[in-house]
């Protein structure tokens, strides 16, 4: 089969080394008349979602190549018969919010300077198990205002650019995370698109699907579930086949909640299969990121949990949730209460309302004002237990 302008355009340009910014850069230069492309665009075109048929001429100029041989790959059209699934790409912001100023004054940046950055990073991720996005949403956002800057503005190396890209692409993880959980959810859905955009000019599609992964979580939490199924299913294929074990696992395990909030049961139930099979891959000698250290079997037996209890089958959830609570980390309150939420919605499911009761009381013992989920989930707990308001336990809840 012959290749589409975009295959074309993508070989030439890795067998040249470039990344798609170089190649934007070097097309920019050579229409410096013309509104210049973005990494982003080069991107579209490489996919086949937009048609590079305006900057044919400068493509076979920069890229030192007939332009009839531009003009031949571009009528290959892919068959009808295969409707292009959506990839990550298609979910990126218009522009480039990346773009580096074409007069840059900043200091000189340096790998030192990079993992100091790192490192904060991931304090951002351990603070997040302890103080909730309310309280730390303002620091989280300094931080990826200030790596924005510093790549924008500042000097480095390509190799040290890239280091910078894939620790923006990771901050904007968390950060989108932390606005997330302050109920901030278009703020967190600019700060996802913007680290998507990061990692995959950063060249790491394993961190790339993990943030568009996180966008999709979401998605499926606030009314775009459907959405939410394409996306994640687009992150587990930016991953690719060869992304390490814990991975693979959690990005499946989006993929079924996705399914689950959009009320489709066997392709839920066929997600949470593949990540077990996922899973079981990992060893203690398999490296994965440091952005995955709490991705373990207990996380994978949460999830399914959570999916029995949305597909109301209490049965099935209870014993799961009951076995990991009886282990889990207390000091990590807010993730204990957000589990004690969905086990008191098993018990009222399986028709045990004192069960219940005494669960979502507990979970509200716990507080988290600070996390709009708490606050969202305990709203739908209290709602479900008002079915039960004749029972003394679940009335003297309601009362109190």
């Amino acid at each position: 089969m012959r290749e589409t302008v975009g295959e074309l355009v993508r070989r030439l340009r890795l067998a040249r080394g470039w990344s798609q910014r170089r190649l934007a850069e070097a097309l920019a230069d050579a229409a410096p008349e013309r509104v210049p492309p973005t990494r982003n665009d080069v991107s579209r075109w490489e996919i086949g979602t937009r048609s590079p048929r305006e900057w044919l001429p400068f493509l076979a100029l920069v890229l030192e190549v007939p332009r009839e041989l531009l003009e031949a790959a571009k009528a290959v059209q892919p068959p009808e018969s295969a409707p292009r699934v959506l990839t990550v790409a298609d979910f990126l912001p218009e522009g480039d919010p990346l773009s580096l100023l074409s007069a840059r004054m900043g200091r000189r940046i340096g790998a030192g300077q990079v993992a100091d950055l790192a490192q904060r990073v991931h304090g951002l991720r351990l603070a997040d198990d302890v103080v909730y996005g309310k309280d730390l949403i303002g620091p989280a956002l300094r931080e990826l205002r200030a790596a924005v800057t510093l790549y924008r503005e500042g000097t480095h190396t390509e190799q040290v650019g890239r280091e910078l890209l894939r620790t923006i692409g990771e901050l904007a993880q968390i950060a989108g995370w932390v606005a997330s959980d302050a109920g901030e959810h278009a703020e967190a859905e600019r700060i996802y698109r913007l680290g998507i955009s990061a990692a995959r000019a950063a060249g790491d599609g394993v961190l790339s699907g993990n943030v568009a992964g996180s966008l999709a979580y979401q998605w499926s939490n606030t009314g775009r579930p459907l959405d939410a199924v394409d996306l994640a299913t687009a992150a587990v294929v930016e991953a690719g086949p060869n992304a390490p074990a814990k991975a693979r696992a959690l990005y499946l395990d989006r993929v079924a909640w996705a399914h689950t909030r959009a009320g489709q049961d066997r392709p839920a139930m066929n997600a949470l299969g593949e990540a077990s099979e996922a899973l079981a891959q990992d060893s203690a000698g398999t490296e994965s990121p440091s952005y995955l250290y709490w991705m373990d079997a207990g996380e994978l037996q949460i999830m399914e949990a959570r999916v029995y209890t949305e597909l109301h089958r209490p049965l099935r959830a209870v014993p799961l949730l009951t076995d990991v609570l009886g282990r889990y980390d207390a000091s990590h309150a807010r993730e204990l209460a957000l589990y004690l939420s969905w086990l008191a919605v098993a018990y009222a499911d399986a028709n045990e309302p004192e069960a219940a009761a005494g669960t979502a009381g507990r979970m509200l013992s716990l507080g988290q004002s600070g996390s709009e989920r708490t606050t969202e989930r305990a709203r739908i707990v209290l709602g479900r237990l008002r079915a039960f308001r004749d029972v003394p336990e679940v009335a003297e809840l309601l009362a109190s």
